[in-house]
Formats: C-alpha cells, sequence, structure tokens
C-alpha cells in the first residue's frame, strides 16, 4: 500500500481514491484535467500586488504587510509551503516589526488556484495566528472551497513528490 504522507489526516476513504488513481497511473491526468491552467505570477513584485490585491478586497483592516516573495528556501523539507513572519528590529529608540510573506517558489508553476490558496492561507494568519476553527472559516470566506483546494493541492504534492524530481503539473 501506497505511503500517502500529504494525505495521513484525511479519511481512509479518501486515501484509497487517491492509492487508485495511483495505480492505474491516472493521478496526473486527473489533477490535469482539474487544473489545466498555470497562472502569470511569476516574481515577487507580482505577488506582491497580488496579495495586496487579495488583502485590500477581504482584509482591510488588518496589519499591512512589508514584503511578500517566493522563497526557494522553503520547500516541504522544512514542512512550510508559505510561512508569515514578523522581525522585530530597534531604530534609535523604538522597536520596529515588519510583516513579511514568503511563498515556496514551487508554486511559481502551480495552478493559479494552488497559488491563490496558499496565499490566502498565508494572509489569513495577519489576523489568526493559530490553525483553529476561525482561522479556517477566514480562509473559507476569502476563498470559497478552500478546504477542497487544500485536499487537491495535497494530492499535487503527492504527484510531485511520485516524479522524482520538482516538476510543474
Amino acid at each position: 500500500m501506497t505511503a500517502l504522507k500529504y494525505l495521513q489526516a484525511y479519511p481512509q476513504t479518501l486515501q484509497d481514491q487517491v492509492r487508485q488513481l495511483i495505480e492505474r497511473d491516472q493521478l496526473g491526468s486527473y489533477l490535469n484535467e482539474r487544473y489545466p491552467q498555470r497562472h502569470a505570477v511569476q516574481s515577487d513584485k507580482a505577488l506582491y500586488a497580488y496579495a495586496l490585491e487579495l488583502k485590500q478586497e477581504y482584509l482591510r483592516n488588518a496589519p499591512s504587510f512589508d514584503k511578500v516573495l517566493f522563497d526557494n528556501r522553503l520547500d516541504l523539507t522544512h514542512r512550510a509551503l508559505g510561512l508569515h513572519t514578523t522581525i522585530s528590529r530597534v531604530q534609535g529608540g523604538k522597536l520596529k516589526a515588519k510583516k513579511e510573506l514568503r511563498v515556496a517558489s514551487l508554486f511559481k508553476d502551480a495552478a493559479p488556484e494552488f497559488l491563490k490558496m496558499i496565499v490566502v492561507h498565508e494572509l489569513a494568519h495577519l489576523k489568526e495566528s493559530d490553525h483553529n476553527k476561525a482561522f479556517y472559516k477566514l480562509c473559507e470566506y476569502m476563498l470559497p472551497g478552500y478546504h477542497q483546494l487544500e485536499f487537491d493541492l495535497r494530492v499535487y504534492l503527492t504527484w510531485r513528490d511520485m516524479q522524482g524530481k520538482p516538476k510543474a503539473l
């Protein structure tokens, strides 16, 4: 039986459906059918604008961020596809805090739905620091179908791992 490390928290029935697609060598075609397009957000500047647009639409009162970028050091070995950080620095006699959103570089070649899901996830951390009910409710508000996209992203990561190298869908 194939170990599905990204899907371990999901019900056995869903894992079995993914295993069947793997056994029939249909996982890649399943993902291509559901997510045939690629997004055009390829630079840190474009990612910043993309995240800012989503923030303005859904989180006007949330704290703003200072930096948004694709980070090639973020990967699955760090168990992170995105990161939100606050960096505090002393400038003169004042403490300045800068908020950063980092998105794993693997999303440069992913479907636009996956990029939006990860950016929404990181933006939700501006208001909710923990992965609790309120956090996921906020994610669902900003991106209806968030939970399905998170599951499909995990299926995509499984497929990527099966390819043996980083590869776009």
